[in-house]
């Protein structure tokens, strides 16, 4: 899975925010979900998640896409 950029922009409501979502080995053999969302223009927060499996975190990864999908998230290329 290649990292995901989403952007979800509103002027009238004065919002500007990204989200953004990867897939990357850890050292241990282990797959970890990355996220980072915030404004757009900011460094945002970011959280990780560890699973066992690339399986287990490609489906919490499309998981969590879906619904910023849903919200009004769009991919920017």
């Amino acid at each position: 899975m290649q990292p995901i950029h989403l952007h979800r922009v509103i002027a009238e409501a004065n919002m500007a925010r990204f989200y953004h979502v990867d897939i990357a080995p850890t050292l241990f053999g282990e797959v970890s979900v990355l996220r980072s969302w915030g404004r757009i223009g900011s460094h945002g927060r970011t959280s990780v998640e560890t699973w066992v499996t690339s399986e287990e975190a490609e489906t919490a990864a499309t998981r969590t896409l879906r619904q910023k999908a849903q919200r009004g998230y769009f991919a920017v290329l």
